[in-house]
């Protein structure tokens, strides 16, 4: 897979978690995927999303910055929304909070295989 044919498959995936289509997760993400060293599996990733949805009614991911390098994706994602409860630990309770994730994703066969997360948790506790 090139570098364009790379983050427009990335690009889709993230339209995919958007319109919270979960059949459609297995032509994106890797039955296998591995998320902050921790193995998952398909179905341990699908049901991480499909919490972060429950506990943030409003989520939705914007892709701020997109690097394609196949077979890696480095992206810089935002997010404004107002989780329902604790998030990250941090008493948010329905107050709208912006904030940035930076990830990386190793893709193997076409689908997400790997995935390394951090959440600029500083930037929602300066707003709290």
């Amino acid at each position: 897979m090139n570098s364009a044919d790379l983050a427009e498959t990335y690009r889709s995936y993230i339209a995919c978690l958007n319109r919270q289509d979960w059949p459609a997760l297995s032509r994106f993400v890797h039955d296998n995927v591995v998320h902050n060293g921790r193995p998952l599996g398909l179905s341990g990733y699908r049901a991480m999303l499909e919490q972060d949805f429950r506990e943030i009614p409003d989520l939705r991911f914007n892709i701020a910055l997109l690097t394609s390098d196949p077979p890696t994706i480095a992206c810089r994602l935002t997010f404004d929304c107002t989780p329902a409860g604790k998030f990250l630990g941090l008493d948010v309770n329905g107050r709208r909070v912006s904030f940035c994730e930076h990830v990386f994703y190793a893709f193997h066969d076409g689908r997400i295989r790997q995935v390394w997360s951090l959440i600029d948790k500083t930037a929602i506790e300066a707003q709290l």
